[in-house]
């Protein structure tokens, strides 16, 4: 027991012994001491640091710098102590940024991380420096220029104020495309929104550096090659480097664009029940033979997801999988439907619409808060944001939900301006000068809706526009809108009568798919034609029955039989009986359609797709006219092999206006055409004609009459003006049209307006049974189907507010009646 004791004792004071050497041996805790600070709680400062080893000092040392408290902030270590030495700066009153004009400091003032109220610390004032320059880089001043000062105030207080010279706009000097060997450097320049400098660059604004627009810039271009064939192209890097000597930007960006392919074969393969993949194919926009599109594979996906989803597949995702053969540049396309996670989304948030409201962009979603969430209609309601216009930029992003079925939708938007004032003067030759002063909004009161009044004064032609849409009808994806107007084109030279219109149009947009929409309509307006009787325009002088009138008639064939006779009243230009007829107000109530297809790939600039439009009006729901009008205009497109930019467009266009209820068409329903038909001839310059004036020698003195049937055709090529700077926005064309107008149905006998001559029904001109005055007969020249065509040459010039041409042909073909005006000039700028 002795023993025992004696073993338990020894083996105590062994273990205190042992307990009191690892005391002794355990180092003593690290301090955090501060030092230097007067205003700041050193607590406060020790809360930085989280330990005292050498990255946690550094973090919590980059931690105070970062909270711009301090001046300076340092620290060393004193056995195992980290004493922490800071320099409390001036405190700052208030920051002041001065010389700012071009961006406001509102948008400034939140990057600043100066604040008032804070310490003052140089660092951070010279980061934020850099920071402005940076800004003002980014708005496309790379010549701005940003300093600071302080302005020191009593009680250790100071000001900080950072001048801006903001200098002028710095733009896009050159573009450069390295590594294109497909597509030259100025077809790839073209498809960028971003433009080069050049003599009119005070006129826009796309050729100042923007590097969200250049990164934009660089998408389009990517879609462009894979919607072309080129799947393994890419943008290998893209530089921008500012160029004192030549003052601007030169961006380089360098591709690789890989070779072309073709579809070897495309099916589907469904792993879902009770779907048939190959029930599926004709959903696909691809073929085999067809060249690779990139835009058909993503409208492909989206068709087959939609489908899916419609036989209550609702997660179903469709996934392209893509076999190249680069040796034989074909690519097979297999698309697969798989059942997807079953994953819904909990919540859509919407950051940064700050004018736009919230429902003008959750209605561009096919699937909102607690639908199964679908990635591919996620990314079509992305591209639907960004192509409203709305936005300067859009980003849609994922986060977890709260559980593990959930996700919540980030969707970033910015807004930028939307409205627009314009001023814009022009000259036509059928239209003389003409000015146009116009307000838009596409954005009204952040609703999405669209509003425009425009307003034209000219030499021949005037007029007021309203219009509204409504782009989401009763929330449904259906436009409507509504347009009012007053129009007046006077009498001129091609046109011997005035006239004026007032009225409106209701009218809806439906999408059918992506290319096609149907567009029904209501119209109701008055028209009102005069013939005007001046000394300068003496169209109405002659009376019915007709009378001669005082005065030596120049173009009367005296060596006809009558030397003495006087008619001046059909010298000078007399207005046919048709025209005569029509004078006065009638009312036209009308319904009508539209369809619409178009598979362009730039609406500003096509270069391959079809635009076709199919028209429909019937006139007699009231009013006064009784006609079904149709019309149709088709135009295919399409880039020239081989030849770099260089574009052939093919035109087909015809109408045919037909009258009942005995309705007999009058002057101003039917197809008055010239230069839109065929170039080369004058405005109404083309079909029927009333001959009955001045028949035998001079049957171009005739009134245009129109015609209720027409068509035409015409073959273009637009290419490059080789030698001619780019930014010059210069093109030239060369064309053939061919086209007929014809079938006047209108009153051609008015004997009724002259006593009954025994025998005689119509009274032909200067007979002296019609008292050698205008007679009682229209004698349509030219009512039968005849060709007319012409050849000739244009220049074409994108202007920075429009588009401008000049057309010169020569005609080939025509009727002895038709007139002809081989020069023609439309368009306008602003300015």
């Amino acid at each position: 027991m002795r023993s025992i004791c004696g073993i338990w004792k020894s083996s105590s004071l062994l273990a205190a012994l042992l307990a009191a050497l690892v005391v002794l041996s355990t180092p003593a805790a690290a301090a955090i001491i501060v030092q230097g600070n007067a205003r700041a709680d050193a607590e406060t400062i020790r809360s930085y640091f989280t330990g005292s080893s050498p990255e946690e000092v550094e973090k919590g040392l980059e931690a105070l710098r970062d909270s711009g408290r301090f001046a300076t902030v340092s620290a060393t270590r004193k056995g195992n102590d980290v004493i922490v030495r800071v320099t409390e700066g001036n405190q700052i009153n208030r920051v002041v940024i001065e010389g700012n004009s071009k961006v406001k400091t509102e948008n400034l003032q939140p990057e600043l991380r100066t604040r008032a109220h804070g310490a003052f610390s140089q660092q951070v004032a010279e980061a934020d420096v850099a920071r402005l320059m940076e800004i003002y880089r980014r708005a496309g001043r790379a010549a701005a220029k940003v300093s600071y000062r302080t302005v020191e105030l009593p009680n250790g207080r100071i000001d900080v104020v950072f001048t801006v010279a903001e200098g002028d706009k710095t733009g896009v000097k050159e573009i450069r495309f390295v590594g294109n060997n497909v597509y030259s450097n100025r077809r790839l320049v073209g498809l960028m929104e971003t433009t080069e400098m050049n003599l009119l660059s005070f006129l826009k604004t796309s050729d100042v550096y923007d590097p969200d627009r250049i990164a934009s810039d660089l998408e389009l271009v990517r879609r462009f090659y894979l919607k072309n064939g080129y799947a393994d192209f890419r943008v290998v890097s893209s530089d921008a480097q500012f160029d004192p000597a030549l003052g601007g930007y030169v961006i380089t960006i360098v591709v690789e664009e890989g070779p072309q392919y073709h579809v070897s074969s495309v099916d589907v393969e469904s792993h879902l029940p009770d779907i048939d993949g190959a029930a599926l194919n004709g959903l696909l926009r691809l073929s085999p033979g067809d060249v690779y599109n990139g835009d058909a594979v993503e409208k492909s996906v989206e068709a087959l997801t939609r489908e899916a989803a419609k036989k209550g597949y609702a997660f179903t995702q469709a996934r392209p999988r893509g076999e190249r053969n680069p040796a034989a540049q074909t690519v097979s396309i297999h698309f697969v439907l798989d059942e997807g996670p079953r994953v819904y989304i909990e919540r859509i948030n919407i950051h940064g619409n700050t004018r736009t409201r919230d429902y003008v962009i959750r209605r561009e979603f096919d699937l909102g808060e607690g639908d199964a969430y679908n990635r591919v209609l996620i990314d079509r309601a992305e591209r639907r944001l960004n192509g409203l216009g709305y936005f300067k930029k859009v980003k849609i992003t994922n986060e977890p939900g709260s559980a593990p079925d959930r996700v919540v939708l980030n969707v970033d938007v910015e807004d930028q301006p939307t409205g627009n004032f314009g001023v814009s003067g022009g000259y036509s030759t059928n239209q003389g000068f003409i000015a146009e002063v116009s307000v838009s909004e596409s954005n009204f009161m952040g609703r999405g809706q669209a509003v425009r009044l425009s307003v034209q004064a000219g030499q021949i032609a005037r007029g007021v526009n309203f219009s509204f849409t409504e782009p989401y009808f009763l929330d449904q994806r259906i436009s409507a809108g509504f347009d009012v107007f007053a129009r007046r084109q006077d009498a001129y030279s091609y046109s011997i009568y005035s006239s004026t219109s007032v009225g409106g149009t209701i009218r809806f947009g439906v999408p059918i798919t992506d290319e096609l929409s149907f567009s029904p309509r209501y119209s109701l307006y008055q028209t009102t034609i005069s013939i005007p009787n001046s000394i300068s325009k003496p169209y109405n002088d002659c009376t019915v029955p007709t009378a001669i009138t005082p005065g030596p008639s120049p173009f009367f064939p005296y060596d006809q039989g009558y030397p003495n006779l006087q008619v001046n009243c059909l010298s000078n230009g007399e207005a046919s009986l048709a025209i005569k007829e029509s004078e006065g107000t009638i009312t036209t109530s009308s319904i009508g359609y539209s369809l619409n297809y178009a598979t362009i790939d730039n609406f500003m600039n096509p270069h391959n797709g079809w635009m076709v439009n199919f028209s429909q009006d019937a006139a007699g729901l009231g009013g006064y006219s009784r006609y079904l009008r149709t019309t149709g205009d088709m135009r295919y497109f399409h880039e020239v092999p081989y030849l770099d930019d260089v574009v052939g467009i093919a035109r087909l266009q015809g109408g045919n206006l037909t009258p009942f209820g005995g309705y007999t068409p009058r002057i101003q329903d039917n197809f008055n055409l010239g230069p839109s038909l065929v170039r080369g001839f004058a405005p109404g310059g083309i079909g029927p004609r009333d001959s009955n004036l001045f028949t035998t020698w001079n049957a171009r003195a005739g009134n245009s009459l129109g015609g209720t049937d027409y068509v035409g055709g015409s073959l273009e090529v637009q290419f490059p003006l080789w030698g001619v700077p780019k930014d010059l926005g210069l093109r030239g064309a060369l064309f053939a049209d061919a086209g007929s107008l014809w079938n006047f149905q209108g009153r051609t006998n008015y004997s009724n307006n002259l006593p009954t001559i025994p025998g005689v029904t119509c009274l032909a001109a200067y007979t002296p049974e019609a008292g050698f005055g205008q007679g009682t007969c229209v004698v349509p020249a030219s009512n039968g189907f005849r060709i007319r065509s012409s050849v000739g040459a244009s220049i074409l010039w994108n202007s920075p507010m429009g588009p401008i041409r000049f057309d010169y042909a020569v005609v080939t073909s025509k009727a002895n009646s038709d007139i002809t005006q081989n020069f023609r000039f439309s368009g306008g700028t602003n300015f």
